[in-house]
This record gives structure tokens, sequence and C-alpha cells, in this order.
């Protein structure tokens, strides 16, 4: 793929050769995914941007190497599988899984080097390009660690296929509804009534002969990731011999984050020529005109499906800049699919200085999301979290409130705060509301 002079955020490699040469074994490594996945991926998509089936993404906002153990892959697709089964049964609809999962390994950062112990070193980028930890040389960047992200992400990818082919995801598995830590919240008896009537549901379907475990058991899960880092996406970039089409196959999906978005960028020209289905973050300095170029940009053809705008606002901004963006859609004619990520427009700094987010306002954006898209005769097609299967202490409030005293209880993100296993549920419960609606 040709250069472009524009490739912001990227990282500086003290060994350009030793790069070079990384890169050069990526390439001739196998892919994470097989082309015939994205298609199928993109024909579903055909169905949620004709508000036939509903998305919910979600993930990690940064994975780490130590996360790849078959616990911790366990419990993020233990979450998203229960949170999909709550959304299908109150949109009454198909949910379409995306995990940001076996690939979520890079962040961009505010600033390029963070102070440490009296020390000035590179701000944390991701395992695949150095280490945390910030002692020695352990923050100058190795091209050698790329080709670790790729078995981490192998690894994940292999082990989930494998979950699910086992049946993992029967709804009958004995950890499909552990909600042991919801009990005794005000919100209890509801919750639990739901679950009830879905396992009703499975009961008198199969009754009828309607369902079976093969059946039960038998999921589609996609994943997904920032394309951020180019030299990477470009290295798991392949030309299908049957199509001819270039294909990012380190994921399903990839999405184009906020602050790599320039009409003139690297990425955007990364991102115009391949075929896999695209997310574009829409943050709050993202303007009408901006967005209608890199529709043209990147979807000339008006192709449902391709395109997915993740609107990440903040809850005080929906209101104001959310119509402009669907007048603009619709003036453009592309046929876009609209998600909301609650998550990043909402994070905060308590009086210690840790990035948190509330539960309050998280759900405060998905409402006047949806109460905007009602009143323009518009729907709001998927949801995008960062969340977590574990009982983490990084967001406050939810059903079992948590306080900025018991962040540092259990706060263990890298880079931006998660949603945990109980956040999440009631998270999954309260939007099943608004899809009733």
């Amino acid at each position: 793929m040709a250069d472009t002079p524009l490739r912001q955020h990227q990282i500086d490699y003290p060994d350009s050769a030793a790069l070079q040469d990384v890169l050069a074994v990526l390439k001739g490594f196998p892919p994470l995914v097989f082309p015939g996945e994205v298609d199928e991926l993109r024909t579903r998509l055909v169905a949620v941007s004709e508000g036939r089936a509903f998305i919910l993404q979600g993930g990690d906002c940064v994975e780490r190497f130590s996360d790849c153990t078959a616990e911790r892959i366990t419990d993020k697709i233990k979450i998203l599988l229960q949170m999909s089964v709550v959304l299908t049964h109150a949109a009454r609809m198909p949910v379409l899984r995306i995990g940001r999962i076996a690939g979520q390994y890079f962040k961009p950062r505010s600033q390029e080097f963070e102070q440490i112990q009296g020390r000035r070193v590179l701000t944390y980028r991701g395992d695949p390009v150095h280490r945390f930890d910030p002692r020695g040389d352990n923050r100058t960047p190795d091209p050698r660690r790329l080709l670790e992200g790729y078995f981490h992400a192998a690894a994940t990818h292999n082990y989930i296929r494998a979950m699910i082919a086992g049946g993992f995801a029967d709804l009958h598995h004995p950890l499909a509804w552990d909600l042991t830590s919801m009990e005794g919240t005000p919100q209890w008896q509801e919750y639990r009534h739901v679950v009830d009537r879905i396992l009703e549901a499975i009961s008198f379907m199969e009754s009828f002969g309607g369902l079976n475990q093969e059946s039960l058991g038998n999921i589609d899960f996609y994943t997904s990731h920032e394309a951020l880092h180019l030299p990477w996406e470009e290295a798991m970039t392949r030309r299908d011999p049957a199509t001819g089409n270039l294909y990012n196959l380190a994921a399903h999906t990839v999405w184009l984050g906020a602050r790599t978005n320039g009409v003139d960028e690297g990425h955007v020209d990364y991102l115009r020529q391949i075929a896999n289905p695209l997310g574009i973050k829409v943050g709050p300095e993202m303007t009408a005109d901006h967005l209608a170029a890199l529709l043209r940009l990147l979807d000339p053809q008006r192709t449902p499906g391709r395109i997915t705008l993740i609107t990440r606002l903040g809850a005080d901004r929906v209101h104001t800049r959310l119509p402009e963006l669907l007048r603009v859609t619709r003036e453009e004619g592309n046929p876009v699919i609209w998600s909301c990520d609650p998550m990043h427009g909402n994070t905060v700094a308590t009086t210690g200085g840790r990035k948190t987010r509330t539960f309050t306002a998280i759900l405060q954006e998905l409402e006047h999301t949806f109460g905007v898209h009602r009143v323009a005769g518009s729907i709001v097609n998927g949801v995008h979290f960062e969340l977590t299967g574990d009982e983490v202490t990084e967001c406050t409030g939810g059903a079992v409130p948590l306080g900025e005293a018991d962040l540092d209880r259990n706060y263990e993100s890298w880079c931006d705060p998660r949603l945990n296993y109980t956040q999440s549920m009631e998270m999954a419960f309260l939007l099943g509301k608004l899809l009733r609606e």
C-alpha cells in the first residue's frame, strides 16, 4: 500500500531495520480470520442497517498480554453472551455480538511522555509496543513485541472458536446466569423475572421441538479493534485471490479512531482500500462537513453494512451535536448504522487524579441518544461498551453502588475505566427497557 505523509499517533521505533524484518515475518504468517467470515459479517450488518438486528460491541479498553488466559477470555465472552440474550429478549430481534478482543492492543494517547516517580518516560501505548512497567528501558518501543501480539491474538481467537464450537454458548451452561452479586439490590426482582421469562421461553420452544442443544449453542461471534498501528494493520492485510479485494485479516471489522480521522491522513487512506466493514468513532469535535467528507471517501458506493457510526459525544452534548450528524447522513444518502459509545465522552478524574466514569452518565448518554433518534425518525442500531466480566472497581455507581473511595479496591485497567460484570448486566437490563420503548 502507498505510504502517505500524514500518519498520526504512530510509534517511533529506534531500530527501523528491525521493524521491517518483523513486518516481513508477519506478512508471511497465516491470517487470524478468513475473508468469508468478514463477508458474512458484512451480510449480517445489512440486516442491522435495516433495523432487523442490533449490535452489541464490547470488551477491554486495551488488551494486555497477561489477559490471554482461559479464565479471562471466558469471562469476557460470558458477559457479552449474557447481555446479548437480555437484549434479544427485549428487542425481539437477533443481536450481533462483536468483541473488542483478540487485537485491541494499541492506544492513542494525548501526551507522548508522562512523569512517573520523577522520571520522564514514554506514555504506555500497548503491550505490542513496549512494557507497562516504566523501569529502565522498558518503555522503549521494541518491534519484536509485535510478534508476541500476533501470537496472543491468535491464541485468543483459537480459544473463542473452541469455546463456541464446544457448546459454551449454550444457555443451559451452568455459568450462564450467575447474578448473585445483584441479589438484594432494589431492581433484583425485576431482573430475576426477566431471566426467568427467558429460560421459560427456551423451555417452551424445546417442548415443541423448536429448539435443540445444537441450535442453542451455535452462535456467531466477531472480533474488532481500532485500526491504529498502521504497520501492523498493513502487515495483516491480504488480497483475496477469488475477488481481488483487500481484507484486514487481523479482525472481522476495524474502526477509525477520533484522533486519526483527518481526511488527508494515512488511517483514512488505508481504510478506504479494504473490504472490511468499518466503524467511525464520532466525537463532539466532528463537524457535519467532516463527517460528510469521511463518508464520501470510505463509502462512495453507499453500501449497506459498510459504515457504522459510533457516537461518543458525552451525555451533556447529545442534544446539541447529534441532530446535525443525523441530518448530514440523510443528505449524503449513506445507509449508515448508528451505534452509541456512552463511555468515552463521559470520562472524568477523581480528586486524586484517577480516571473513572459514572454509571449515571453512561446511562444518560444512552437515554439521550435514543431520544434524539426517536425525534428524528431514526433508530439506534447498536451499542459499544468498554467492559469486563470481572468485578473490577473502575466505574462508579450502579445497582451495587461504588464510590470514589472504592476505586482503588480493584482498579486493573492500564488505560480507561470499564464497567464490571454487575454494572454490565444492569446496563443490559436498562438498555432492554430502551429497546422495548
